[in-house]
């Protein structure tokens, strides 16, 4: 081989090395930052800056270290746990924590952005704040206010021992309470009894008050009553009235007493003479024998 021949083939590789390198070099000088995370950046074991802004961006190649952390919303499962009531009742508690990452700096400085180190201080602030809550009520309080309010006390209290980590505690929730297996009946016989008399007061009351809806009722319908009695005594009053007045008029004029008595004595004869094989004795100077005979 000339030398020629080997000048050319050490420039190639020469140059094939170069654009190797170039392409590391551009390669280490940039970095990504996904959707709900942030980049924590490191140069020479320092923090030199927190990019929260995802995307591509760039960095000093071989100089500056990149360490992502996850600050989406992250479920941890904590494992069962026995607490004592303020009356000295044992329960099992079953929590579940909603967490995140909102101080970058703080999180990698006391535990290394590393999540096994962050479930464990979860683990022990949330464990915590569950014994440190149920062990300040009794037992019933513990019944009554599970839910809602547990959570709220919880997730206070276990934030309260978060702050220094850079974590937040979205919410420290009870997904099961529960008694031990030889607790059990004694508790719900007990709670049966309270409902048992709850519903006794309630059943007595309405029994009350139907009582009194039913006095009052009655009492409505006799005044309805007797004002009705009275408005239909005033009106056959009225009627009758009104009845005597028209006799009193029909027998004052001669043609209309006449008329009348001819109406009544028709409609006596009509009464008289209903069925089969009647006989009619009349006096000769009765109302009907006129009508009959036509005597004026």
């Amino acid at each position: 081989m000339s030398k020629q021949v080997q000048k050319k083939t050490t420039k190639a590789i020469l140059f094939v090395i170069l654009l190797l390198f170039a392409l590391i070099v551009i390669f280490n000088s940039f970095y990504t930052v996904q959707y709900n995370s942030k980049a924590i950046v490191k140069r020479f074991g320092k923090i030199l800056k927190i990019e929260a802004d995802a995307g591509l961006h760039f960095k000093l190649p071989f100089i500056d270290d990149i360490q992502e952390v996850y600050s989406g919303n992250r479920v941890y499962d904590i494992p069962t746990s026995d607490v004592i009531t303020k009356d000295k009742k044992s329960m099992i508690a079953d929590d579940y924590v909603i967490w995140k990452v909102t101080e970058p700096t703080k999180y990698y400085k006391t535990l290394s952005a590393v999540d096994a180190r962050a479930e464990e201080r979860i683990d022990a602030a949330v464990y915590n704040a569950t014994k440190n809550t149920i062990s300040s009520m009794t037992q019933d309080e513990v019944i009554a206010a599970r839910g809602a309010v547990l959570t709220e006390i919880i997730t206070a209290a276990a934030n309260s021992d978060m702050e220094g980590y850079g974590i937040t505690i979205v919410t420290a929730e009870i997904k099961a309470l529960d008694l031990p297996e030889d607790n059990k009946a004694a508790v719900y016989e007990r709670m049966i009894s309270e409902r048992e008399n709850i519903a006794a007061s309630y059943t007595a009351q309405g029994e009350s008050d139907a009582q009194i809806i039913r006095n009052e009722t009655d009492k409505e319908v006799a005044i309805t009553i007797a004002d009705a009695q009275k408005d239909a005594e005033q009106i056959i009053a009225e009627g009758e009235a009104e009845y005597m007045r028209i006799l009193s008029e029909a027998y004052n004029d001669e043609e209309k007493a006449e008329f009348y008595n001819y109406i009544r004595g028709l409609d006596a004869l009509k009464e008289s003479l209903k069925g089969n094989n009647n006989t009619l004795i009349l006096d000769k100077d009765s109302e009907l024998v006129r009508i009959l005979y036509g005597i004026e």
